[in-house]
């Protein structure tokens, strides 16, 4: 009974932040006073805020370009960890484990250590405030993780597949993209949601890279929307922003939570 009642207390306390995000982000804009921060207000102005944040931040365009880099990025990393996966593991790699090293090394650094070279690499070489260098690092940045998943699992699948298969005449490349891409659907899909929502909440590459409002990632402008709080913004409008910008990554989970389970305990063979 103890255990019970302290579970819901800690349940109630952690769920706080939220009940405030939902209350102050769904008052009139005009109505905001901190010290009744707790107190619903009794009208709903969660669209209105969130329409005069759109206007006011021009959020339409980072939200375009953030869905395309959360969508095209996760699905190219997650076919080039599936290759990489592939080729060490089935296709059997000279040396195999030390490429899968160097792969997976690069994620032991800090994201901040990689912030100046990215900066002066992508100027000189064109890519700085471009839909494209965004798609390539953050390409690059989900590799790692979709080579670390899918090598687990591949290890779990038995080779006599490939074998049979290429005793069937299957080339190297049909078996990978007829056979072990399908039934490693379930892993795919895992690491996809995870870089998904990594990427949709990245902020720290969307500041040094971009700059302009129909480039730069949606947290990027949130974060540039939230500074004005201080200088005008009214703070329903900066939370109502923040709150309907975080639901495609809580939507996806909850509907895919399944799968996603799935997928993570087969990536962990």
């Amino acid at each position: 009974m103890i255990r019970r009642a302290v579970l819901v207390v800690l349940g109630l306390i952690w769920l706080g932040p939220t009940y405030l995000l939902l209350v102050n982000a769904s008052r009139p804009a005009a109505s905001y006073d901190a010290s009744s921060a707790w107190l619903p207000s009794g009208d709903f102005s969660l669209f209105e805020n969130f329409g005069r944040a759109l206007e006011s931040a021009n959020l339409g365009d980072s939200l375009a370009s953030t869905a395309l880099y959360a969508v095209v990025s996760p699905v190219l990393g997650v076919l080039i960890g599936a290759l990489a996966g592939y080729t060490i593991v089935v296709l059997r790699l000279r040396r195999g484990f030390w490429w899968f090293l160097l792969i997976f090394g690069g994620t032991i650094f800090p994201s901040q250590m990689l912030l100046v070279p990215l900066f002066v690499g992508y100027s000189d070489a064109g890519l700085y405030d471009s839909r494209l260098g965004m798609i390539l690092i953050y390409t690059a940045i989900n590799v790692p993780l979709a080579a670390f998943v899918l090598r687990n699992f591949y290890t779990g699948v038995a080779f006599s597949i490939f074998e049979a298969a290429r005793m069937d005449g299957a080339s190297t490349w049909r078996i990978f993209w007829r056979v072990y891409l399908p039934i490693s659907t379930s892993a795919l899909a895992a690491v996809f949601i995870l870089e998904f929502t990594f990427i949709w909440n990245d902020l720290i590459f969307g500041l040094t890279l971009t700059q302009t409002e129909n480039v730069r990632p949606v947290m990027t402008a949130l974060a540039g929307l939230m500074t004005d709080v201080y200088a005008g913004t009214p703070v329903p409008v900066g939370l109502a922003a923040g709150l309907v910008c975080s639901l495609p990554t809580v939507l996806l989970f909850l509907a895919t939570q399944r799968l996603f389970a799935r997928g993570l305990s087969l990536g962990s063979v």
